[in-house]
């Protein structure tokens, strides 16, 4: 894990500002590190530039109080949401992880410059999708 840490992958300013213990267990950890192994450090080396994580492990209180769907995989620490802070920067990101092995790929919302955020998940398991999905 060159460029993010577990740490990071967890902080909420939504969990501090209610109170939220966001503290993952080992298994979501697990998932987090092959996360960050496989599509982000790798991604962020490609890029050449930073990225911001928006959201990545979500305890279930947390996911709720955001408005998560139930079944995210941000829940298992699967999934990550990123911005560079540019719509052109998140196209660039967005464009660079379709070449990697995602299970999901999301363009949330922006316009055709670039999406405002873009989701991302890995499930370690190996079992994949590669479905690229635009909001």
């Amino acid at each position: 894990m060159k460029y993010f840490s577990i740490d990071e992958l967890c902080d909420s300013a939504v969990a501090r500002q209610l109170h939220i213990d966001n503290t993952p267990p080992p298994e979501a950890v697990e998932n987090l590190k092959a996360l960050v192994e496989t599509l982000l450090d790798p991604t962020r080396a490609a890029l050449k530039s930073p990225i911001r994580i928006n959201s990545g492990y979500r305890c279930k209180r947390l996911n709720k109080s955001v408005g998560g769907v139930s079944n995210s995989q941000h829940l298992t620490g699967e999934a990550a949401d990123l911005c560079t802070g540019s719509p052109q920067g998140n196209r660039k990101l967005f464009d660079i992880l379709l070449n990697m092995p995602f299970d999901q790929l999301i363009w949330e919302r922006g316009n055709s410059h670039g999406p405002a955020w873009v989701h991302v998940s890995y499930r370690r398991d190996g079992n994949n999708r590669g479905e690229v999905i635009h909001t």
